[in-house]
């Protein structure tokens, strides 16, 4: 057990230098020899973080080369992808690629949620959008991420797809943290309470269309502002 933790630290370490650019895609990690007097473990030890990181194809062995990194399109874990576009150097791909990720689950359970939600969950979104109104009067960015959160979460439990909830469980660390980034623009906190207006009204109308035009106009508003507004890229791009 203890050389199995021992194990996970060296790969979590190696990860950790990947995701801050040591080693970008393509290029070349260090032999065992380095990372065991790096890390002052056996090579067994190394030769096992890197079989883990293999496995999660962040890694990729070419015989007779040495080890290399993969882009980030062909990893297979999850929370290494998450680590990568919460910590990661690339934060403006990851950012667009976030919001197409929400587009595509997003709307889709908007509009399940048109006929599964109930009246006291459509009293509550109009709520959190009363609440990131007050917020945004004040400037008060936590207060307006929190509600912001809350809705869109409401809706997707309220689309009672059980795998929608998991899928987005994960997210909602990254989430958090680009909201706040995002929502510390005025203009885009203006757009943004307009837009869940809208889709709590397309869901109180128990109209599945109307709902999903809703969060689908939303999620590209988002897309919108963040290009023009965070990001400086011109629209088109």
């Amino acid at each position: 057990m203890a050389r199995k933790s021992l194990v996970g630290v060296v790969a979590d370490e190696l990860l950790d230098r990947i995701i801050a650019g040591d080693f970008p895609p393509g290029s070349s990690v260090p032999g065992e020899l380095e990372l065991s007097a790096r890390h002052d473990v056996s090579r067994m030890t190394v030769r096992e973080a890197m079989k883990t990181l293999e496995a999660q194809r962040i890694l990729s062995v070419e015989r007779g080369r040495g080890t290399f990194v993969n882009p980030l399109n062909r990893w297979a874990s999850l929370e290494a992808v998450l680590r990568a576009a919460s910590e990661g150097k690339n934060e403006a791909d990851a950012s667009v690629q976030l919001i197409e990720l929400r587009r595509m689950l997003e709307t889709g359970a908007c509009e399940l949620a048109a006929g599964r939600i109930g009246d006291a969950d459509i009293k509550t979104l109009f709520g959190y959008v009363a609440a990131m109104r007050a917020a945004h009067e004040v400037n008060n960015v936590a207060a307006f991420v929190e509600a912001d959160l809350a809705f869109h979460d409401l809706i997707l439990r309220a689309s009672e797809n059980v795998f929608v909830a998991v899928l987005f469980e994960p997210l909602h660390r990254v989430l958090e943290k680009r909201r706040a980034e995002t929502s510390a623009v005025p203009e885009i906190q203006e757009h943004a309470i307009g837009h869940h207006q809208n889709i709590a009204e397309a869901l109180e109308s128990r109209d599945a269309g109307r709902s999903r035009e809703a969060m689908d106009a939303h999620m590209q508003q988002t897309l919108n502002d963040l290009k023009t507004l965070v990001l400086d890229t011109p629209q088109g791009v």
